[in-house]
């Protein structure tokens, strides 16, 4: 279920982007970002390029706050939308759960290897311990949006007791009955272009999510763009930069709607 749209465009990774921190948190390396005395927590779980991404962290403006040469000025999300999460008064995590070892298109690994070192079900096993730890700073609500790789980790932690609301951003490896298992509200942001999760598919958690009268939820699939749209893009192209903001301004919105 993986394959080339799930890697193109990589990011130059950069540790030191973000006008957050990194610190521990639930045991691993987390990107933080936010007001530390918010009572409402976004948590961020990335694709395969990993949290230093520096799209994923920056200024509040939307501006880099450092130089950063992209490869071929792409960009990915990570820290670069959780800064812009947080300016909306949200105290956001971004957590490492590649330990170090995020997904490396010149490392002469394919993706399935990589896959098989880092699956979806260890993500979510990592993923309840730093939500335990959100807790314990006094978080009293927590969304959860997951891109890609992460969409799978979220759709499961929003089948169980841990996050009040779920955004799954060009999901991978997300089935129907994953979306069938959903208890908290949920927005899934799905691209026209997109081998993972095509529109047909698409549209059959849409069906799903409808016939769901107990859980709010919709699907938005945005025409023209490819898998890894709103985390990967050219910021040199203003309608892909454009198409990116749309999504994270609908994540925010469901994020302010249901985590209060």
């Amino acid at each position: 279920m993986s394959g080339p749209q799930c890697c193109a465009n990589p990011p130059t990774l950069n540790p030191s982007s973000g006008a957050g921190h990194v610190e521990k948190l639930g045991g691993l390396n987390t990107y933080v970002t936010g007001s530390s005395d918010s009572k409402l927590a976004v948590l961020l779980v990335s694709d395969v390029y990993g949290y230093e991404a520096p799209n994923l962290s920056s200024t509040h403006s939307g501006k880099f706050i450092h130089s950063v040469p992209f490869l071929n000025h792409w960009s990915t999300c990570s820290r670069k939308l959780a800064d812009k999460i947080a300016a909306a008064g949200f105290y956001v995590a971004v957590p490492d759960f590649f330990y170090g070892d995020p997904f490396a298109p010149d490392s002469g690994k394919s993706i399935q290897d990589w896959i098989k070192n880092h699956g979806v079900d260890k993500g979510f096993d990592d993923a309840k311990p730093v939500i335990q730890a959100l807790k314990s700073k006094g978080i009293s609500a927590i969304g959860a949006a997951g891109f890609c790789w992460g969409a799978k980790v979220v759709v499961q932690l929003a089948k169980r007791d841990l996050i009040q609301a779920a955004v799954l951003l060009h999901p991978s490896f997300v089935t129907i009955d994953d979306i069938k298992g959903v208890e908290v509200p949920v927005a899934v942001l799905g691209a026209e272009i997109d081998q993972l999760s095509p529109p047909s598919l698409l549209k059959q958690f849409e069906e799903v999510i409808s016939a769901k009268s107990e859980v709010d939820g919709y699907v938005k699939i945005f025409p023209k763009v490819v898998h890894g749209w709103t985390v990967r893009y050219s910021v040199e192209d203003e309608a892909a930069v454009k198409r990116a903001e749309e999504a994270h301004e609908n994540l925010l919105e469901w994020f302010s709607k249901y985590v209060k």
